[in-house]
């Protein structure tokens, strides 16, 4: 009977498939999409596609390309990837950045972006999520602008979805490029309307909301600020029109309006945010924790989400600690000396590692930490520093045995075995972690990163990777936001008050006064909180330095551990330093530890940053399908 039923349904449903016209069929719906109005009727589907948008944010550096954090000679790339293997053997960089990093071009989403706001004008569902999607959907689109402002300068401003009416005529969609001001402006109204749309909701990290609005109106001015003041130090720099460059008579205002905004999230008055200081009792751990704890904290103001099961990446398996990493896998990233050196002494001065002593011998230390004592305790936070522990295990980097006569053993392989005089059996001379010169990624500069790595186990591992989150927005910024504008606004008290804030959670117990407050003060705060985030990059941009820092001559020793702290120090090469053990048994030394400076044979290139890096190249394809596009400057 079962049978015969089923053979009844085939016949019924082959007829009713039989009477339908061709026309009608190809004229049916398919079952699997949606219309736009049956999407923009339902909420789940808005924000369904509202989720698309977030998901699609620009940023230079990105987790999922650990190489876009390699900043600068603040980092030795060792990797071996066929990508970056001639990062330190070139002197340029092309226009677009090195694999077109400095690069994005996107007006498909922000057509899409555009297509949303008005669709959603049309839309059934209730006018309080209309309105509310809506001003995220804003949001995402000023923080666009304001990424092609930081590459390209002015760009065409467009509002309004364009569609193409096949007249062969295109003209009508060809829009010129505003100014770099305008587009500045642009974003800081956007932010400062939204910031009263947007849900003022601290606990909301991963979508817009008005401390969010808040971060990007203040840190648009206050980059708006810069290019104004310190823009005419490089007056070729520039286009007709102000589409590059922008007035410096209009510093002050971007200033006032950074300064303003930035004190308006301090004053909680966008949500209760504040600095991150969960583990007081170790400042470093501290500070490495911003970075990897998503459980409320309160120094998160807006980040690119990462969720395990959904979006993930390898940014710690490709650059942690070698030695029982989960793949065997890490290293990509070291950070070098330059950067290292960079972290103040806890008394307020700078000077470089103290690897020998007035007379030019070595020093010899108990411990491999002991070096870095009374430092900034965010160094430790950034870096993974010899003789620390990752993941509850000891890092081990050291470079090999030194003898009493100055004879060095070491080794090819990492934790080598060998034959050592005065040992009746093969001893370790290399650490396993590193480093080992002829090898790549095992901290051939001496360290390992620390921030962005996850501790969690597993977070090395190709089949997990890690869910740490990208920071777009956080407390401490700022913080150095209002440092900054009220420096440039002549207020140092006040700049030196907003500074001694971030730099008392990072161990430093002397305040800096308002006499202490220099511009290189204020840059080389932004450096070292931010190191290996990405602002230093647009801070050489925007403060135009970037020129005087690699002006393409080699460094040597000297030049290495002088001028520390000037934000113009050459720092044309990534430098490394290198622990030995002392092997000299009889000897007060036996044991203990020297260091040495050390310039990695990768490196055989000086940096020379080419005036026309300050602003990204925009593609001869762009600027053929639209004419009204002026070419970028020097390119």
């Amino acid at each position: 009977m079962k049978k015969i039923y089923s053979i009844l349904v085939v016949i019924s449903l082959s007829f009713g498939w039989a009477c339908e016209s061709d026309s009608e069929f190809l004229e049916r719906p398919p079952a699997e999409s949606l219309t736009v109005e049956q999407a923009f009727s339902d909420p789940a589907q808005v924000l369904s596609i509202l989720a698309n948008l977030y998901g699609r944010q620009f940023s230079v550096n990105r987790l999922s390309d650990w190489q876009t954090f390699a900043d600068f000679n603040d980092v030795l790339v060792t990797a071996d990837d066929g990508l970056t293997n001639l990062w330190h053997t070139n002197n340029s960089w092309p226009f677009g950045g090195i694999n077109n990093f400095w690069s994005t071009w996107d007006y498909a989403y922000i057509r899409e972006l555009n297509l949303f706001l008005e669709r959603i004008e049309e839309s059934t569902i209730s006018e309080d999520l209309k309105a509310a999607y809506a001003a995220e959907a804003r949001f995402l689109r000023a923080l666009y602008y304001f990424e092609l402002a930081k590459l390209y300068g002015g760009v065409p401003i467009v509002l309004e979805s364009q569609t193409y009416d096949f007249s062969g005529d295109p003209s009508y969609l060809q829009v010129p490029r505003s100014t770099e001001a305008e587009i500045y402006d642009f974003v800081i109204q956007e932010a400062d309307a939204l910031s009263e749309l947007l849900p003022m909701n601290a606990d909301s990290k991963s979508r817009a909301s008005a401390g969010a609005a808040l971060a990007m109106k203040a840190q648009a001015a206050v980059y708006a600020g810069s290019l104004a003041r310190y823009g005419a130090n490089t007056p070729s720099v520039s286009l007709p029109g102000n589409v590059i460059g922008i007035p410096a008579e209009r510093a002050e205002g971007y200033y006032q309006t950074a300064l303003e905004a930035a004190q308006e999230i301090i004053s909680g008055s966008a949500g209760g945010y504040a600095l991150y200081n969960k583990i007081p009792t170790n400042l470093s751990e501290n500070f490495a924790a911003i970075f990897y704890d998503k459980n409320a904290n309160p120094e998160t103001i807006f980040i690119e989400e990462y969720l395990l099961k959904f979006k993930v990446h390898y940014f710690t398996g490709a650059n942690q600690p070698r030695y029982g990493a989960e793949e065997e896998e890490g290293g990509a990233l070291n950070p070098s000396l330059n950067l290292v050196q960079e972290f103040e002494l806890l008394d307020n001065t700078f000077a470089p590692l103290p690897t020998v002593d007035a007379n030019g011998d070595p020093i010899y230390y108990e411990n491999q930490l002991d070096i870095f004592a009374n430092r900034d305790a965010r160094l430790a936070g950034t870096v993974i520093l010899p003789g620390s522990t990752f993941k509850s295990r000891p890092v081990d980097i050291w470079a090999g045995l030194q003898l009493g006569d100055g004879t060095v053993i070491t080794g090819s392989e990492r934790g080598q075995l060998r034959d050592v005089p005065g040992s009746p059996t093969p001893i370790q001379v290399v650490g396993f972690d590193g480093p080992v010169a002829t090898t790549n990624q095992n901290a051939l500069a001496g360290f390992y990163v620390r921030k962005y790595q996850d501790p969690a186990p597993g977070s090395g591992r190709r089949g997990t990777q890690s869910d740490v989150s990208r920071i777009k927005f956080r407390y401490a910024e700022i913080l150095l936001i209002a440092a900054e504008a009220a420096f440039e606004l002549n207020q140092p008290g006040i700049a030196a008050d907003y500074m001694n804030e971030v730099r008392t959670r990072a161990g430093f117990t002397i305040p800096l006064t308002a006499a202490d407050i220099t511009l290189d003060r204020i840059i080389h705060e932004r450096r070292v909180e931010f190191a290996l985030e990405g602002q230093y990059f647009m801070d050489l941009k925007r403060f135009r330095i970037a020129h005087e820092i690699f002006d393409g001559i080699s460094m040597n020793l000297s030049g290495l551990r002088s001028n520390i702290g000037s934000a113009t120090k050459r720092s044309t090469q990534p430098w490394g330093l290198w622990p030995y053990k002392i092997y000299d048994p009889g000897s007060a030394n036996h044991g203990k530890w020297i260091f040495k400076e050390t310039l990695s044979n990768r490196v055989t290139a000086a940096d020379n940053w080419q005036l026309g890096n300050y602003y990204s190249i925009i593609n001869n394809d762009i600027l053929n399908n639209n004419p009204k596009l002026l070419r970028q400057p020097l390119q």
